[in-house]
């Protein structure tokens, strides 16, 4: 007799990058990331401490493990305890998949920003970059050329005019934890070329309406909410769209309840919703069955039409001498709030 062997199969590799976001039906191992790439959990005892030095509830990203893990966090906050400034790096990436030769002329123009480039660029071998972001014989010149660009905005002596005369102050990065290499390398690179190392707060990641196995991509319309989205479309999305954790029936769902755990209605609302008791009471019922996934979902709809509403009327608000303003250098604002 022959005995076949049940096939066993193969558990899809997490892989998490910069251009790159996949695992398998479990989702992203956000503890195997922290050992992964030799960050720190954001504990109990640091979000606490934010608490205690604003004198307000941490925000609800802090508070809900949204932001998860750091690099050196504390000191930022050694700082702000000791009334000291620090500025915040955010931004979007360029539209197209890699830099092309038109987006350096931005760079050149404001040459401090470009003279960082070169010297960053200087103390970083290609074997440095192989090692910390995996880069292959076929990844072209665009993606080995961009971590010091990616790296220079975490120095003040890039940008001169609102920060001449303060080339030592510390920089706070607030990023999804697949931008930590570009950082591990810059934290590497910065006492180099006399500078402080950036400090950073990691996000997990926000998924896409079909779900954390799926990529939001700007070929999917379907697969985000946009800004731009009228409140009909918003719904619309959400219903058609938005991967459900609810049973197939309003039967099955009154008996069984809801998985929470991949319920991308509840991670939106987790990310949206302010009030933490509301966001509960929706969780026990959903769970429980006693709320359908067609009421859950046009709670987040009315959620998300909110938020988008009132990015559309301050973005409308906005002239060029208030972007001036912004960027002049003056004293900073509780960012912890």
């Amino acid at each position: 007799m022959t005995v076949v062997a049940p096939k066993v199969e193969k558990e899809e590799e997490q892989v998490v990058n910069p251009w790159e976001v996949s695992a398998g039906k479990g989702g992203i191992d956000y503890d195997k990331l922290v050992d992964q790439f030799g960050c720190q959990r954001l504990d109990a005892a640091t979000i606490d401490r934010v608490a205690r030095l604003t004198g307000r509830p941490p925000h609800r990203f802090l508070r809900r493990g949204l932001f998860f893990a750091h690099r050196d966090f504390n000191e930022i906050l050694d700082l702000y305890e000791k009334g000291e400034k620090f500025y915040l790096y955010t931004g979007r990436g360029p539209s197209s998949e890699a830099l092309h030769l038109g987006h350096l002329v931005p760079f050149m123009f404001t040459n401090a920003f470009y003279e960082n480039m070169v010297k960053v660029a200087r103390c970083v071998t290609y074997n440095k970059v192989v090692g910390i972001f995996g880069f292959s014989q076929e990844d072209h010149i665009g993606k080995i050329s961009f971590p010091p660009v990616q790296a220079v905005p975490s120095f003040p002596s890039s940008f001169p005019h609102p920060f001449s005369g303060m080339e030592q102050l510390r920089c706070l990065i607030p990023c999804a934890i697949d931008q930590d290499p570009y950082f591990r390398m810059t934290r590497d690179v910065a006492p180099r070329i006399g500078c402080q190392k950036p400090s950073l707060t990691e996000s997990r990641f926000f998924p896409a309406l079909q779900g954390e196995s799926t990529k939001m991509s700007a070929s999917d319309p379907n697969s985000a909410i946009y800004v731009t989205d009228s409140e009909e479309k918003i719904k619309m999305k959400v219903n058609k769209y938005a991967f459900s954790g609810g049973q197939d029936s309003a039967e099955l769902q009154r008996e069984l309840g809801a998985n929470l755990e991949v319920d991308v209605p509840i991670k939106y609302l987790n990310f949206f919703l302010e009030d933490d008791h509301d966001l509960e009471q929706i969780k026990k019922g959903y769970g429980d069955g006693s709320l359908l996934t067609g009421k859950v979902k046009n709670l987040l709809g009315d959620v998300l039409y909110e938020v988008v509403k009132r990015h559309t009327r301050a973005r409308a608000q906005v002239t060029e001498e208030m972007v001036d303003a912004f960027m002049a250098a003056r004293p900073l604002p509780n960012m912890f709030g």
